[in-house]
């Protein structure tokens, strides 16, 4: 009976060990089952929008073709509707806003990431992280009170009289509202994805990079300037290109202060719509099956023009990590 005892006791453990190990197979293949159809879900109902977007714009794609994307008409009385006034402003308030942005947002980041004090960099990232959460309408309310009439109506004054014979700050100032008001909110929106963004990207830089070249007698700012700005420039362009998404897209804080009005010009104080702003304003009031197929159409291209933005940021974001570890493992 010993025997037995000592010889089934191992053939037991053997046993419960082969079961357990069979277990946590099947567990494994359950999450990564799991785990693939959330994948596969979020790539669905990327395709699904594509094809509601597509299918319900099909009649004002069928109508205009190309020529909606050229046009500059939007006049819904007589159903004729191009594109090209909420391109213009879409594009003009987005680069504006990173041209504001941009020096601000890397200063910033190189601040905080390398020559801030321990207790105002957790401070301030805190700060700058807090302004990445407020929502759009927010900012849209503040800019209606605060930023409008206290800094950019005074500030088109000025310029207006200054230098009002450039085509730029020609033209009425119509209380602050328009193309210059709306790349400013942008800006102010833009600015903590972007610092955020590009802070973590300063900080992958290795140590040994920088040590390197203050032991040659370089100085901070030479330091700052020739190793870590050009080692995360991939990086860096790409939270650019991720704030030109955010800027892209923005809806109402825009729709607030922009001023609503289908125009091209060259002047900052005109007023202006985005493709969003203008989809926000009119879809609720839109009547007729070819005015709401054409606002559709124009939330196609917007959506066009964002995943494009997004892939590059992502190329981009890619190459620089991979360039990292590269140089962390050198």
């Amino acid at each position: 009976m010993k025997q037995e005892n000592q010889q089934g006791g191992p053939q037991a453990r053997f046993s419960l060990r082969s079961r357990l190990k069979s277990r946590g197979r099947r567990g494994e293949i359950i999450f990564i089952t799991l785990a693939a159809l959330a994948a596969l879900a979020l790539i669905g109902l990327v395709l699904l929008m594509v094809f509601e977007l597509v299918t319900r714009s099909l009649p004002a794609l069928q109508r205009f073709g190309a020529g909606f994307l050229t046009g500059t008409e939007w006049n819904p009385v007589t159903e004729k509707f191009g594109a090209l006034s909420a391109i213009y402003g879409t594009l003009v308030t987005s680069l504006l806003a990173l041209l504001i942005a941009v020096p601000v947002s890397i200063g910033a980041a190189v601040f905080l990431a390398e020559l801030a004090p321990g207790s105002i960099r957790g401070t301030a990232s805190f700060l700058m992280e807090l302004l990445a959460a407020v929502p759009s309408v927010v900012y849209g309310l503040w800019a209606i009170f605060v930023l409008v009439p206290v800094v950019i109506g005074p500030a088109q004054q000025f310029l207006g009289d200054h230098l009002g014979f450039l085509p730029f700050f020609k033209g009425p100032n119509l209380g602050g509202f328009g193309i210059l008001s709306g790349s400013v909110i942008l800006a102010i929106m833009v600015l903590p994805l972007v610092t955020a963004t590009a802070r973590d990207i300063i900080r992958m830089v290795p140590d040994a990079q920088k040590e390197a070249m203050l032991a040659l007698g370089a100085t901070r700012w030479e330091t700052l300037w020739k190793v870590v700005l050009p080692y995360g420039r991939s990086g860096i362009v790409g939270s650019v290109i991720l704030g030109l998404g955010r800027a892209l897209g923005e809806t109402m804080a825009v729709t607030m202060v922009i001023g609503n009005s289908p125009r091209i010009s060259v002047s900052l104080f005109s007023p202006a719509h985005t493709m969003a702003s203008q989809i926000a304003s009119e879809f609720s009031e839109a009547t007729g099956g070819l005015y709401i197929s054409a606002l559709i159409e124009l939330a196609l291209v917007l959506f066009a023009i964002t995943l494009v933005v997004n892939v590059i940021a992502r190329l981009l974001v890619w190459k620089a990590t991979g360039k990292f570890k590269t140089g962390g493992r050198s």
